[in-house]
């Protein structure tokens, strides 16, 4: 767990403000993948709970866990009270319970590689199934997003986390569905795409640019001068994308696993 992975707690308020949640769309998608009732879920880095209320809202008895505690108690504020919450990281949980779901909500780059799948495996029943879902907020007019990368070169050059595993963005199978695909763990592996398009402020947009880790770990005086400098180029609303990639899998039946 690196320390751009932890870079959040500082800023839980306005993640919980800024970021936006997942639609009913998301949670359907993934239950008609299952093809039969999902009962239980351990979340990997939820953050403030915005994919955690989604599933627990639909009668999944949802375990959290989150390694910030920071952000782990502006979660506990949002969430119902059926959920089961835990400070770990993801290599902190060790087998034992299994689920019918594992998720992860723009966190799985935060996880260590080494072992990722193997491990994944061993919290899930067999049969169970692994969700991971994200993307990148962009801007939707090209001139605007231009105006914004010259007014942010200064100081980054880009914002994005660049694919874990290298693949190329105009590949069809991205990450991590490119390593589910060679796990010896998981079958059935599914990508898709939920779009999503949103109209929000100006400064409701740079609040949120303020919960990116690559702002995070800018020194305090930089990150006020990138944020003024943005601020400056942007029109009183902006429409932006927030499309949804998920990637759905099926965990193996151990007889399957060669070995």
């Amino acid at each position: 767990m690196s320390g751009r992975a932890l870079s959040f707690g500082a800023r839980a308020q306005a993640y919980e403000r800024f970021r936006p949640g997942y639609p009913a769309e998301l949670c359907d998608l993934v239950r008609a993948y299952a093809g039969e009732p999902i009962r239980t879920a351990l979340e990997i880095g939820a953050g403030t709970g915005k994919a955690t209320r989604p599933f627990a809202e639909r009668g999944i008895t949802v375990t959290a866990t989150e390694p910030d505690g920071a952000m782990l108690a502006e979660l506990r504020q949002h969430v119902p009270a059926t959920v089961t919450t835990v400070q770990a990281a993801f290599e902190d949980l060790g087998p034992g319970e299994t689920f019918g779901l594992v998720y992860a909500a723009a966190a799985l780059h935060w996880t260590n590689p080494d072992g990722r799948w193997s491990r994944m495996a061993t919290l899930l029943e067999p049969g169970g199934v692994f969700a991971s879902f994200g993307g990148p907020i962009r801007l939707a007019d090209p001139l605007v997003e231009e105006a914004v990368r010259t007014a942010r070169a200064p100081f980054l050059e880009s914002d994005e986390i660049p694919s874990p595993d290298g693949t190329p963005p105009a590949q069809d199978m991205q990450w991590p569905g490119t390593e589910l695909q060679r796990s010896e763990w998981f079958a059935d592996v599914q990508q898709s795409v939920i779009e999503r398009r949103m109209v929000v402020s100006a400064s409701d947009f740079v609040g949120q640019l303020s919960t990116i880790s690559a702002y995070l770990e800018l020194p305090a005086e930089e990150q006020e001068q990138v944020y003024r400098r943005i601020r400056q180029v942007l029109p009183e609303t902006v429409e932006v994308a927030a499309d949804i990639t998920v990637h759905l899998a099926r965990r193996r039946p151990p007889l399957a696993i060669q070995r």
